[in-house]
């Protein structure tokens, strides 16, 4: 009865691993599923494999390997990190810095767009310096309230 538990034990981890390995692992039929989630014949004969190899005691890793060797990076979900896929993953965050810089570009814009045309429109004119100063906080806008999209 010991052995039954752990036979059936061994066969839940291998199971555990071959699912976990199979949901990171693109069908080439499909394209769009993990073989995990696919039927196609491919797909089972990959689950099939994947079992194979983890009975036989290779890890993770090296299935991985095996994997990408048979039928290419593609086949896997999450490539790795290279220079061929080094835009790929820093396009994000390229992108994300660009739009921030727009951003802060545009607020201090616009923040110095009245105060620079304030001082134009002061320049030519003789004011003394509290009619200047009239004049600046007349041009200057108010501080903006924070208005977010669920709130009228």
């Amino acid at each position: 009865m010991a052995t039954e538990d752990e036979e059936s034990k061994k066969q839940q981890i291998i199971e555990a691993r071959a699912r976990g390995i199979s949901h990171n692992v693109r069908c080439t039929e499909c394209g769009s599923q993990s073989i995990e989630d696919s039927n196609a014949d491919v797909a089972v004969l990959l689950r099939k494999l994947i079992r194979d190899e983890i009975r036989t005691g290779k890890s993770d890793k090296e299935i991985y390997k095996k994997l990408e060797e048979d039928f290419g990076e593609t086949v896997l979900y999450a490539p790795k990190f290279d220079l061929q896929t080094a835009a790929l993953w820093l396009s994000p965050v390229i992108i994300a810095g660009a739009a921030g810089g727009v951003w802060a570009y545009q607020r201090h814009r616009q923040k110095t767009n009245v105060h620079i045309m304030a001082l134009n429109l002061v320049r030519g004119v003789p004011l003394t310096p509290k009619e200047k100063q009239t004049m600046i906080d007349l041009l200057t806008p108010p501080a903006q309230q924070r208005k977010w999209p669920w709130q009228n």
